[in-house]
């Protein structure tokens, strides 16, 4: 993963890999074929795996889908966002034109199953009627958007050494959810208005 983060996908060789994981290039192609296997291998055990783990928290959850939401939120941050792994995001959005078929494999792993998981929580909340009833697809890209921005914001900002302006990643993605949460939660005395 710190090679694909530090050098991208196409600068990164199987021999430094090999290096790095203190095995011979035999060794790795034993257990990863190409390179393009050894990606797929980081993102299942750095993403995909976090989003298995988020699924399972949230089916166990007993509290509010308002804490649910903040639950899977922070730890997603403590997991992927505010580790290494955060440059896989950077790294597909960078290369995606040139390895197509990596780029739709991050979207089977890692994209769709988010939203899948996501809209689970929301129609969580909908149907507990903590929710108003409203467009669910459109709710997860809101919930994911904030998240999407610290990733890149950090990625940008981490180079700048002069008057970057101060960003609480924690505090950021607790104002976001509330943001969203306030105009998600069904208030007392407002009339339920259906999608739109």
């Amino acid at each position: 993963m710190n090679l694909f983060v530090e050098k991208g996908l196409a600068a990164t060789r199987a021999e430094e890999v090999a290096t790095r994981a203190g095995v011979s290039k035999g060794t790795l192609y034993l257990y990863y074929p190409s390179k393009d296997e050894l990606f797929k291998a980081v993102v299942r055990a750095y993403l995909t795996q976090v989003i298995v783990e988020g699924a399972e928290l949230l089916e166990q959850f007993e509290g509010s889908t308002s804490d649910a939401l903040h639950m899977l939120a922070h730890t997603w941050w403590s997991r992927v966002g505010s580790s290494k792994a955060s440059g896989l995001l950077v790294l597909i959005m960078a290369e995606a034109a040139n390895f197509p078929e990596l780029a739709q494999f991050y979207v089977d792993e890692v994209v769709a199953p988010s939203h899948a998981l996501l809209a689970r929580a929301v129609q969580r909340g909908i149907d507990r009627k903590e929710f108003r009833d409203m467009d669910v697809t459109s709710v997860v890209h809101g919930l994911i958007a904030p998240m999407q921005f610290l990733i890149l914001y950090r990625q940008c900002t981490s180079v700048c050494t002069a008057n970057p302006v101060p960003l609480d990643p924690e505090r950021f993605m607790t104002t976001q959810i509330e943001l969203l949460l306030r105009g998600l939660e069904v208030r007392p005395g407002t009339a339920h208005h259906n999608k739109t």
